[in-house]
């Protein structure tokens, strides 16, 4: 690989998605944003060989990019039509922002309208994940598909079909103001949740972890924590995903199967993957009231502790407040495991008994109810959970899991 060729590759992996939401800003359009993109680093592995790598590559990269949008409108609209669209470009092109960042030693930051776009509530979930990967992210449509084990095409036109309602219904490229903020911070957080989770633990895959996925999350998650400092639940998610993710060479035995948390060998746990979350987790205290994320790092950071030291009642009543708040039957589920580690097995089944009609055909209430029952010796009800939680459960790693417990069961 040539010197250009290195640099341009280090500019697509660390300043595409800030180049691409700049483009997309000014053009309302994020299908044409990527092609003058692409346009624009082509053009930079033609000039710089000849003329030499400029001072501020990624900025001659947006310039040159922006230029080639207004050329692609120029070509695809008629006159009438891209008056207004061209009006905007030359309005930009004079501000002293954009002007010449060629020649500027910085690059305006657009990520965190794109951000906003891209989880847009007009658009459903899945193409706010898959679209936000995919512009923030800087993953590519093969990449996504890989991670959400969906063939390339299908992925394609998911991302297709998202850029062309964020066009097609005006959507803008803003960060929202007064208490609509509140509201769409909360739907940015959720989508960068959404991918850690799939990534932490694989919906339905023979892989128990997704390293990258979670590891592009946690990305994610540090690019709002620069855009958005003075926001507690965005320092919060941070350091959930942080304290989640420091785990992760110990969540799977040397076989690629599950092993629970109070069996992982600590001294395979990132400690400074830990100390950023616990700095993390310090800062969002300092801002505001605990919120949905800030609960759920609390709980997470008691689980950092060793075995002997971890303070279930401590966790149990940190469950109690985040139910309080905000109510969900998984969050039920959890108090009422950590309600067992304190209060004992019984205390437990109680707890998860009353989740039934909502979890029924969920596989981990059926695993925390065989659990339980098989701490209090009703070992046929718990291998009847077991078999019933392996019907449910889709990830292949924690199928096994559940397999070997029933065969521990059986052998007893």
């Amino acid at each position: 690989m040539t010197e250009v060729e290195t640099v341009v590759e280090r500019v697509f992996r660390e300043s595409y998605s800030v180049v691409l939401a700049t483009i997309s800003r000014l053009c309302r359009d994020i299908d044409l944003a990527e092609e003058a993109v692409q346009d624009a680093l082509a053009q930079a592995l033609l000039d710089w060989p000849e003329r030499g790598v400029p001072d501020n590559p990624p900025g001659w990269i947006s310039t040159v990019a922006r230029r080639k949008a207004i050329d692609r409108i120029r070509r695809r609209e008629n006159l009438a039509r891209k008056h207004q669209v061209l009006a905007g470009y030359q309005a930009a092109e004079r501000s002293e922002e954009m002007t010449d960042l060629a020649e500027t030693t910085g690059l305006s930051d657009d990520r965190l309208e794109m951000i906003f776009a891209c989880c847009h509530p007009a658009l459903d979930s899945e193409k706010q994940i898959a679209l936000t990967l995919r512009t923030v992210g800087g993953l590519s449509t093969a990449e996504i598909a890989r991670a959400f084990l969906v063939a390339e095409p299908t992925m394609a036109q998911r991302l297709v079909r998202a850029k062309g309602k964020i066009r097609d219904a005006g959507i803008p490229f803003k960060v929202p103001e007064g208490h609509e903020l509140v509201d769409r911070i909360s739907e940015v957080l959720s989508v960068i949740y959404l991918i850690f989770n799939e990534g932490y633990f694989a919906s339905s895959s023979d892989d128990l972890v997704r390293e990258d996925l979670a590891a592009k999350a946690i990305e994610l998650g540090d690019v709002l924590v620069e855009l958005m400092p003075d926001e507690s639940e965005v320092h919060a998610l941070n350091a959930l995903m942080l304290f989640q993710h420091s785990r992760r060479k110990a969540r799977r035995d040397a076989a690629g199967d599950l092993v629970l948390l109070k069996e992982q060998d600590r001294s395979m746990w990132d400690t400074e993957m830990i100390e950023r979350g616990m700095a993390a987790l310090r800062t969002a205290r300092n801002i505001t009231e605990p919120g949905f994320y800030l609960l759920q790092a609390e709980i997470a950071a008691h689980h950092t502790a060793g075995p002997a030291a971890t303070d279930w009642k401590a966790i149990a009543g940190l469950y109690d407040r985040l139910i309080s708040r905000h109510p969900s039957p998984v969050a039920k589920l959890n108090r009422a495991v950590a309600i067992g580690e304190a209060y004992g097995a019984t205390a437990a089944l109680d707890a998860v008994e009353r989740l039934r009609d909502e979890l029924d055909g969920y596989h981990a209430f059926h695993t925390a109810r065989g659990h339980f029952l098989s701490r209090v010796g009703r070992v046929g009800g718990a291998a009847a959970e077991y078999r019933r939680a392996i019907e449910l459960v889709e990830n292949d790693a924690e199928r096994r899991h559940l397999e070997s417990r029933l065969r521990v069961l059986a052998a007893d």
